[in-house]
């Protein structure tokens, strides 16, 4: 048996992959991410045990795959976005390993990608950012050393920063010595589900805008010029002399 980690997507139960949702349908145990993934994901599966996780700790998760891996049963382990962001399946993987319980990852659409197709923007463009930091703010999670917010905003990078809309007035804090308090910034609610909500605005006014909402938790921080850029090259990608092979 195997025990695949399957990234599910931002939330929109269409984005998940078609590898994916070939496991979901085909595998006899799913474990998933209740809080985070939804529902519509599991359709049409002929599963003969489906597990909400979002209540049990990691030991109870694990008995779960070991009792699968006992049977000889391939599980499904659900997990928001692509798993290997923000997915705890670090701690997982290490339990299977010491179980020698074999597994496998399947990548899925990031929350990152989500709110880039949301806004309709690239994330990465000529003359402005060619580079994007995937971070989260420091709270109950410690960061390792040179990876603060300030240490990280030094590149004035495309920055995106998960966990952290609660400590919004923070992150701008440490922001503005770097990015400038025009610099864009966009904070998108559950990205590609029915409920998502998005609020722009600039380093200056952004944490004004986001008290006028009701976004608490489940939300991505966008930073970084592209956001708002019209005055950039065109990539040499497209360009007449730009060789392509056939």
């Amino acid at each position: 048996m195997t025990v695949f980690f399957i990234g599910a997507g931002p939330g929109d139960p269409e984005l998940i992959t078609v590898k994916g949702q070939r496991l979901v349908r085909s595998c006899p145990v799913i474990l998933y991410a209740g809080s985070l993934v939804p529902e519509a994901v599991l359709e049409g599966n002929s599963a003969e045990r489906v597990v909400n996780t979002a209540e049990l700790n990691l030991d109870q998760i694990v008995a779960l795959l070991e009792e699968a891996h006992q049977k000889g049963q391939d599980v499904a382990r659900v997990h928001s976005g692509d798993p290997s962001l923000y997915g705890a399946i670090g701690e997982q993987i290490r339990r299977l390993n010491a179980l020698n319980i074999p597994y496998e990852i399947v990548p899925g659409v990031t929350a990152t990608a989500a709110c880039a197709a949301s806004l309709g923007c690239e994330l990465t463009l000529p003359d402005v950012s060619q580079t994007l930091i995937l971070t989260r703010y420091a709270s109950k999670t410690t960061m390792p050393a040179g990876e603060a917010l300030g240490d990280l905003a030094r590149h004035r990078a495309t920055m995106a920063i998960h966990l952290g809309v609660r400590h919004l007035a923070r992150i701008v804090d440490e922001l503005l010595p770097h990015y400038g308090a025009d610099c864009p910034v966009a904070v998108v609610y559950r990205a590609s589900w029915p409920d998502e909500e998005r609020v722009s605005g600039t380093l200056a006014d952004i944490g004004e805008k986001v008290q006028g909402t009701q976004i608490e938790r489940t939300a991505l921080i966008l930073v970084g010029r592209v956001l708002a850029a019209d005055a950039f090259s065109d990539s040499s990608l497209y360009a007449k002399t730009h060789r392509q092979a056939v």
